[in-house]
């Protein structure tokens, strides 16, 4: 793992007191994190916890209905997604939703959408040095790749907005463990060479909190633990949880948390 980068003052991304519903069902009850520029942070929990309903809340949809979420010290709280876009926070989401019937140019292309196409072509030789899969495979369907492929694929296109923050939303999903560890040094390259800040759901908590500078645990809408990758891998209650077959409960609301 990349050494801790040092934080400034005020956090990249703020998420402060959120409560997201799904109609009257509560599926955030007051969420609070903070990403600061350069980190890796990863959120971990168990499926249904609310992880890839926070992710989306940050981009918009659905919205918070209550609480604050500051990215740069601007409220967007209250933004469009496509607003929300244009400020550079890019999300490579839960089952790479990429367009099946484009090649992989054009969902490249797609990508620099929400910016300027002035570094287009550059952008896309850096996306071809990153993924030389996606080289080969430059002018295929994006329908026709394999799995990993198809998750190089939906990170490489996030990047192409040239993202100040990098919301990955399980990018290990569904891939063999060789593939999904190719694409975790991928993710600690771009933060160790270009300080890219990752924002992480991931089920994988291993690779996951090795990963990650700090990292959050959540259980049922609410943070209940937080500290760096290391120190919540050596907690007794994640490992029993995440780490050795989940045979114990998650850790309950209101556990003592591991403070950085």
């Amino acid at each position: 793992m990349s050494a801790m980068p040092q934080t400034a003052s005020e956090p990249l991304l703020t998420v402060r007191g959120v409560k997201t519903y799904y109609g009257a069902i509560p599926a955030l009850r007051g969420v609070d994190i903070d990403v600061h520029a350069g980190e890796i942070v990863t959120l971990i929990g168990a499926n249904g916890a609310g992880k890839s309903t926070l992710m989306m809340t940050i981009c918009g949809k659905p919205r918070a209905r209550e609480g604050r979420i500051m990215f740069a010290g601007t409220d967007i709280t209250g933004h469009a997604t496509h607003e929300i876009a244009r400020l550079r926070i890019a999300q490579s989401p839960e089952g790479r939703r990429i367009f099946p019937r484009m090649t992989v140019f054009e969902n490249l292309q797609m990508g620099s959408t929400v910016c300027d196409r002035t570094h287009q072509a550059e952008d896309l030789d850096r996306m071809f040095a990153l993924f030389p899969r996606l080289a080969e495979r430059r002018n295929q369907r994006g329908g026709t790749l394999s799995g990993g492929e198809q998750q190089m694929l939906a990170i490489a296109r996030a990047l192409m907005g040239r993202p100040r923050l990098l919301l990955l939303d399980e990018p290990s999903l569904g891939l063999a463990p060789l593939v999904a560890q190719q694409i975790f040094a991928t993710i600690r390259e771009l933060n160790a060479r270009e300080a890219l800040t990752v924002f992480l759901v991931e089920q994988n908590a291993f690779h996951a909190l090795k990963l990650a500078h700090r990292a959050y645990v959540m259980v049922n809408g609410l943070i209940t633990l937080t500290g760096t990758g290391r120190e919540l891998l050596e907690r007794p209650e994640v490992r029993a949880a995440y780490l050795e077959g989940g045979k114990a409960g998650a850790p309950e609301p209101g556990g003592t948390a591991a403070h950085r």
